[in-house]
């Protein structure tokens, strides 16, 4: 289960944080793509960028509980 969180009383849906996360490292590995000129070979860029994302989501959120870092 994923707990919420509670930033100075206000509590924010776990799964929300995960997907900030997941956007941070999304925009790192898109800054990747770009400087090793591997997002070229795609023919629709928006389309790679959504799909990395929800790959790195889906990841976050089914490895995060079972390594230990979120009850």
């Amino acid at each position: 289960m994923i707990v919420d969180l509670n930033v100075g009383g206000v509590l924010i849906p776990g799964l929300v944080a995960l997907a900030f996360i997941a956007l941070v490292v999304t925009m790192a590995v898109l800054r990747l793509f770009a400087a090793s000129g591997f997002h070229r070979r795609f023919a629709y860029r928006p389309l790679v960028e959504l799909a990395t994302f929800v790959i790195i989501y889906g990841l976050l959120v089914q490895y995060l509980p079972s390594i230990g870092l979120l009850p």
